[in-house]
């Protein structure tokens, strides 16, 4: 018998709400071409070793074409936050869990799709959507609540830091093709592809963040994840286009074992992206799991 869940709806992850914005639908469902379906799919519960994904399940547009092959291996929630492309804040993250069952953060599902033709990432993520429902009966719907976040704003105004610049003074996405490989760190670019965010957090050494071909406003909504912080962060700081930047700072965890010189997070952003973060209220569409159930196995 199917285990299912409904009492309660929960929030799963907050976005800020545009000006613009006439309906929780976002642009990059619209550009995709609307509600798609994978032609075949399997659901499975796994309980082996992990095993990686074909292409990286993040937030980026970061993607090589795989011949609409999808192979994954996670628990549902990873699968929720790449069909609506959503980043999760530590925060939003405990939110969410508080009112699910355990068991969609802990039991890995194994999911092998194929689809017609070579459809893109933001198409695959509709597909996901569509099996969702199908298989794991998931409801949900946005509303839009006022919230305490953290607004980004400039230091200096219509002026960025020394590492925040134009993606047209920087290295061309064609120079760095698109993979689906694992990152390594090195190398002359970092990234060293256009449209993810990266990462490196190493033992005695500041972490290292950067994303290339990025917007402000995904700037903002990576920053919770990169800083550990409390509450989501909206782009306030009127900054239009494309944008590359790289960030390094000591990890609070790091500050207090270790003689690693470098800044603290927050002294990082002002002095090498121009950018602060001040305490404000703000509108943000939030999506809402109304249902969820256990699949059955094919």
């Amino acid at each position: 018998m199917r285990q299912w869940w409904s009492a309660m709806a929960a929030a799963l992850a907050v976005f800020p709400t545009p000006e613009w914005a006439q309906s929780p639908a976002s642009d990059w469902q619209s550009a995709a071409g609307g509600k798609r379906a994978f032609e075949v799919a399997s659901v499975k519960l796994d309980t082996g070793p992990f095993r990686s994904p074909n292409f990286p399940l993040d937030a980026g547009d970061s993607f090589r074409p795989v011949g609409g092959r999808f192979s994954a291996d996670f628990p549902l929630l990873s699968y929720i936050t790449f069909a609506y492309k959503l980043s999760l804040s530590p925060d939003q993250r405990q939110t969410l869990l508080a009112h699910l069952p355990a068991w969609v953060a802990t039991d890995r599902y194994d999911i092998q799709a194929k689809a017609e033709g070579t459809p893109a990432k933001d198409q695959m993520r509709l597909m996901m959507q569509s099996l969702l429902a199908d298989r794991f009966k998931l409801a949900v719907h946005f509303e839009t609540q006022v919230l305490p976040v953290l607004a980004m704003v400039l230091v200096r105004p219509e002026k960025s830091g020394p590492k925040l610049r134009p993606h047209s003074e920087g290295v061309p996405c064609e120079a760095t093709p698109a993979t689906n490989d694992p990152p390594k760190p090195g190398g002359a670019v970092f990234p060293p592809v256009c449209d993810t965010y990266m990462m490196f957090a190493r033992p005695n050494v500041p972490a290292q963040a950067g994303s290339r071909n990025t917007t402000m406003p995904l700037l903002a909504g990576a920053l919770p994840g990169l800083g550990k912080l409390d509450r989501m962060v909206v782009d306030q700081t009127g900054l239009t286009g494309r944008y590359d930047f790289t960030l390094e700072w000591v990890q609070e965890d790091n500050r207090n074992t270790t003689e690693i010189a470098g800044p603290a997070f927050l002294d990082a952003l002002r002095e090498q992206l121009g950018v602060k973060l001040q305490s404000t209220r703000s509108p943000v569409h939030v999506l809402v799991v109304d249902h969820v159930e256990r699949p059955t196995e094919n």
